[in-house]
């Protein structure tokens, strides 16, 4: 995406809905060619077994591989509660809950959580990623 003429350059909340679409899609693939190469996914309040920072693209790609193959969850909805313009125009901040259910029986998880992501010319160059990790934890099964 770095080699996109100016005009085809994403806005930080088409970034946002692609990422979105990516947790749908559970594809950690275009999650992570969504970010610079030097990028750095951070997760201040950490559940347990997860690390509490991703640092480059590919480490956000083999992270998010490694726990979404490992967990049975299937995320059926991401309700968007806010997205919030900043006085940064590459900063927005989203507010949503993330629903689903596991394959195993009719159990359902809810997992509340802000965003703040950094977009510089189109990539993700900083997200942290505050979810519930009690949220996590169910989702996880």
């Amino acid at each position: 995406m770095s080699d996109l003429e100016p005009s085809a350059v994403r806005t930080p909340r088409e970034v946002l809905a692609c990422y979105y679409q990516a947790i749908l899609d559970k594809s950690a693939d275009d999650l992570a060619d969504l970010y610079a190469v030097d990028a750095v996914h951070e997760f201040p309040f950490t559940p347990p077994g997860f690390p509490p920072r991703y640092e480059g693209r590919e480490a956000v790609r083999a992270g998010y591989r490694a726990a979404w193959g490992a967990s049975p969850a299937q995320v059926e909805e991401i309700r968007k509660s806010a997205v919030y313009e900043t006085a940064d125009p590459e900063v927005v901040i989203a507010e949503h809950v993330v629903a689903g259910t596991l394959p195993n029986g009719p159990a359902t998880f809810t997992v509340p959580g802000l965003l703040i992501l950094h977009v510089h010319r189109g990539l993700i160059t900083r997200v942290r990623d505050y979810m519930d990790g009690s949220g996590v934890a169910s989702a996880r099964g």
